[in-house]
């Protein structure tokens, strides 16, 4: 990588104040700058280390009005956090080239239809009447089950794992060790104490765009599908029930967890170690702040916090009055003893 700032402010249609000859070799973080660098500024809390960085360039908001002298070259736009993903997002398609060929140590049923320009690689287990779209990347230690269809432009990372007769669409990105399809959580309770499975005859639908972070579980529905929407993110280490219902451009945070038949809405957003209740709908929009526990269905719009989950405000209200109980107490006890003493006066 290297390009001139100039021709970085052409690629993002920015404004620039310094240095336009100025050259960029690598990236690099605000507080950590190094020469020839491009750095950004977002977060406020970050804003005193633009003044003794040595990165080369910053991206800034327009909003940004510099206290004092600036030591580096800044690239304006409107918005430097997507400004600095869009240039993230080229420098890897630079430096990352798609692979392609399939592997002598693939193993491939003669059912399966291969696209073209596909990258399989070593100890990949493709089953009978598997589909993989064109220029789709199937990494090492790959299992696809018999009737799986993958999407063109998809990558499959080493160890992923996708069951039978389940679904993967276009421009998907699963990470290492993610299993797609498994049975989901169904036994049926026995008068004897024991457990009945109830077989999970459904699949899993995961649509265009999807990214999947590593070891992550969707289940197979119990029937029908388990659908995770067009552009939703999961993080890793997030577990999806049977049944469970994703709604487009949604992004759950690691070790989320989501029960069985739970409905969520679109562009919602999940802090890490949410639960989600099963059988409930969760609302369009609507934002759960970490470790929170969603027992009953929410609005669109509504931003909950707390185990039980409720409304952010209320939780913040009922998190001071925690932290005055001690003081509360020592209170009612004085208030008790004075009482006591005016009693036996």
């Amino acid at each position: 990588m290297e390009y001139t700032v100039a021709q970085i402010a052409e690629l993002l249609s920015a404004e620039v104040q310094g240095d336009r000859n100025a050259v960029i070799k690598t990236v690099c973080k605000i507080e950590a700058g190094v020469e020839h660098g491009l750095t950004f500024l977002s977060n406020p809390k970050y804003t005193p280390y633009i003044y003794e960085t040595k990165a080369t360039a910053a991206i800034v908001n327009k909003d940004f009005i510099p206290e004092k002298e600036v030591p580096c070259t800044l690239i304006i736009v409107e918005n430097s956090y997507m400004a600095f993903a869009k240039l993230l997002t080229f420098y890897s398609e630079q430096i990352k080239r798609k692979k392609n060929g399939i592997s002598q140590h693939a193993c491939i049923a003669p059912t399966a239809k291969i696209g073209k320009d596909v990258y399989i690689g070593e100890f990949v287990s493709v089953g009978e009447n598997v589909e993989i779209g064109d220029g789709a990347q199937i990494y090492p230690h790959v299992f696809l089950g018999d009737n799986v269809k993958v999407g063109g432009g998809t990558t499959l990372n080493s160890g992923v794992k996708v069951y039978a007769e389940c679904v993967v669409g276009s421009g998907c990105t699963i990470h290492a060790g993610t299993v797609i399809g498994a049975d989901g959580f169904g036994f049926a309770p026995q008068q004897d104490g024991t457990f009945m499975k109830i077989p999970q005859i459904g699949n899993v639908v995961i649509e265009d765009g999807v990214e999947i972070g590593a070891n992550t579980c969707i289940d197979r529905a119990t029937m029908g599908s388990t659908i995770i929407h067009k552009n939703a993110k999961l993080d890793n280490l997030v577990q999806i029930a049977h049944n469970v219902e994703v709604g487009e451009n949604t992004a759950f945070a690691a070790q989320a967890g989501v029960a069985g038949s739970a409905k969520i809405g679109k562009n919602c957003l999940f802090g890490g170690q949410v639960g989600i209740n099963g059988h409930i709908t969760i609302g369009n929009h609507v934002s759960v702040g970490a470790q929170s526990g969603v027992l009953q269905p929410a609005k669109d719009g509504e931003i909950l916090l707390g185990s039980p989950a409720i409304a952010l405000r209320d939780e913040q209200r009922r998190i001071i009055y925690n932290r005055r109980l001690s003081d509360m107490y020592d209170k009612i006890r004085e208030l008790e003893k004075e009482l006591k003493k005016l009693k036996n006066d």
